[in-house]
């Protein structure tokens, strides 16, 4: 995301009288400290505003436990909740929706499925008999043979141009672990992690920034892959530890709980630096989230 400078902060408004401009000897011995002011102004001046995304989303490292997010995938989406990140369905969320999200200066990520189809996906028909499998654990969804390269590159890569198109400058991969399912193929954890990378340098090579949701087992491995996580109820799996390599290398994990209370389950996500909320199972507007720390 290339970010812009409102006018404001650009320096005092010009009157109607012009400035003199310099000599050349005194702009060379201005130049160092422009380049100082230009690269400070952005943290002390002024607030950052984003211009439409031409590059993958960053995530300063500085910020990797301070987020507040919000994960909505029905309903019409909620642009006024107060979170930085909005986790989206590319296709349900319109382009409207998320120029009025970028207008506020929030991150937005799409949740793209490069494990399975949906018998409801409006590109179902472009995955031969072939590579489908088994139905997963969600209505209507089954795995796809993620062996199939060559099939399945380019569906994804017109499914991350969609977000692209949208705003969008993050993807979170979805059902990336079907290896660890049966899924109808002899999938082996090499075939996953093989895949999870091909898909990660994708997304990288269409300017979005990779997220891998949940796959815990292979997170060591792939955490060097990937720009943050997200993950479904690793506290109610007893499995947050599985997170660390992404929180130790400063990068942001997006964290949601669908049972108990945020009065008990905070205390132990943001002691590991994560960005936590409450939701419910549906994934509509509805959310509860951590207290910063």
């Amino acid at each position: 995301m290339r970010i812009r400078l409102p006018a404001r902060c650009g320096g005092p408004a010009r009157s109607g009288t012009p400035a003199r401009a310099p000599s050349r000897r005194t702009a060379r011995r201005a130049l160092p400290a422009v380049v100082a002011l230009t690269l400070l102004v952005p943290m002390y001046a002024c607030r950052a505003v984003p211009t439409p995304p031409s590059a993958p989303t960053p995530w300063p490292a500085g910020y990797a436990h301070r987020w507040q997010w919000q994960w909505q995938l029905t309903g019409p989406v909620d642009t006024t909740v107060e979170a930085d990140v909005f986790l989206l369905d590319p296709v349900r969320t319109t382009s409207a929706e998320t120029a009025e999200l970028r207008r506020r200066d929030r991150r937005l990520v799409c949740q793209v499925h490069v494990g399975s189809y949906a018998d409801t996906d409006p590109d179902a028909t472009r995955f031969p008999a072939a590579v489908r499998g088994v139905a997963t654990d969600r209505p209507r969804r089954h795995w796809l043979d993620v062996r199939r390269w060559d099939v399945l590159r380019p569906v994804l890569a017109d499914r991350f141009r969609l977000c692209r198109g949208k705003g969008f400058g993050a993807v979170a991969l979805a059902d990336a672990d079907g290896y660890a399912h049966r899924s109808g193929f002899p999938l082996h954890f090499d075939d996953q992690l093989r895949f999870n990378r091909r898909v990660a340098t994708l997304a990288r090579s269409l300017e979005l920034s990779p997220g891998l949701v949940d796959d815990l087992d292979q997170v060591a491995a792939l955490a060097p892959d990937f720009d943050f996580a997200v993950n479904e109820e690793c506290v109610r799996l007893h499995r947050c530890a599985k997170l660390l390599p992404f929180t130790e290398a400063h990068k942001p994990v997006f964290h949601v709980e669908y049972t108990g209370t945020t009065a008990t389950f905070c205390v132990t996500t943001v002691g590991y630096g994560f960005a936590s909320m409450r939701k419910q199972r549906d994934l509509g507007p509805w959310r509860d989230p951590c207290p910063l720390p």
